[in-house]
């Protein structure tokens, strides 16, 4: 499960590799992560602005950003709570360019064949990532009950 914080950036680390479907090297992999939100389905794209393909997992980094951008990591998910992800394993022949045109923008889509574009060669992790409100700026706020300063007795019949 990821964790993070509403209108802030973070870091996931996900395992990629077991499920790795491409043969080429790491440097010529990049991931597309898919977002549900679980309260109206709302689907959110993006690419992590920074990903790191070490040996048992995937460091990838999101940056909040109130104009999201799919290629740059830029996201600005929106209500908190839960979402579901899904993480998509793309392949390029040549120097992975993560852009518009030589990017697939979602799992499905696909590309003219050329080796500056990117091929989606499938689904390689799942998950659940819990957003939390900002503190202080919850949709529900709750105020602490203070203690009378002296007991409140009520006589009955006198």
């Amino acid at each position: 499960m990821i964790q993070a914080t509403r209108e802030s950036s973070f870091n996931a680390f996900i395992e990629t590799k077991a499920n790795r479907i491409s043969n080429t090297g790491s440097d010529k992999i990049r991931h597309l992560v898919k977002f549900i939100n679980d309260l109206d389905g709302a689907v959110f794209y993006a690419y992590p602005s920074l990903e790191n393909i070490y040996d048992r997992y995937t460091q990838m980094a999101f940056a909040y950003n109130s104009t999201p951008d799919r290629y740059t990591g830029k996201l600005n998910l929106i209500p908190a709570g839960y979402f579901k992800y899904e993480v998509y394993e793309v392949s390029w022949i040549g120097t992975p360019d993560v852009a518009d045109g030589t990017a697939p923008e979602t799992e499905t889509d696909v590309l003219p064949v050329a080796d500056a574009n990117g091929v989606v060669e499938g689904l390689v992790a799942i998950g659940i990532l819990y957003l939390a409100e900002k503190s202080g700026s919850e949709e529900v706020q709750y105020t602490e009950y203070t203690a009378p300063a002296s007991t409140n007795t009520i006589y009955y019949g006198q």
